[in-house]
């Protein structure tokens, strides 16, 4: 197996972040726009919320969601490349962390059915554990 192929589902998860920053441009300015405030009533998230519709602010939330558990995928990803770990194993479980969390930013950006987003979640969550769980046994065990 060819390790760089963890680098792929990597460069998909940045991929949905950067399409989740332009979906929530695209929604949120013209909203503010549509509102008529100056622009320095946005100056904390708080004011956001409380000026625009709920509807308009989630692509936000998806957006910071992103950027909690990916960043320690991305720094897994980095750490089996570098220790010669990759395997399918990892490439197939990384790939399920992608797409469950590319379902989870529809629909957390869509229609914001909390129990589907939990699901998705949990899901992706449950994915990037286990890939942890794995490498960080294989590392304890290869010290010994």
């Amino acid at each position: 197996m060819n390790s760089q192929e963890i680098f792929l589902p990597m460069l998909a998860m940045m991929t949905l972040t950067a399409v989740v920053w332009f979906y929530m441009y695209s929604r949120r300015i013209p909203a503010m726009y549509k509102v008529g405030l100056k622009a320095q009533t946005y100056t904390t998230p708080d004011t956001v919320v409380e000026h625009l519709p709920a509807e308009v602010n989630y692509s936000a939330n998806n957006f910071n969601n992103l950027c909690q558990l990916p960043i320690l995928f991305y720094g897994l990803c980095l750490y089996l490349f570098v220790s010669g770990s990759v395997d399918e194993f990892y490439v197939v479980a990384a790939w399920a962390f992608f797409v469950l969390r590319a379902l989870h930013s529809i629909v957390h950006c869509t229609t914001n059915i909390v129990i589907a987003r939990f699901y998705l979640y949990s899901g992706s969550a449950l994915a990037l554990w286990i890939m942890l769980g794995r490498a960080l046994i294989g590392e304890v065990l290869a010290r010994f």
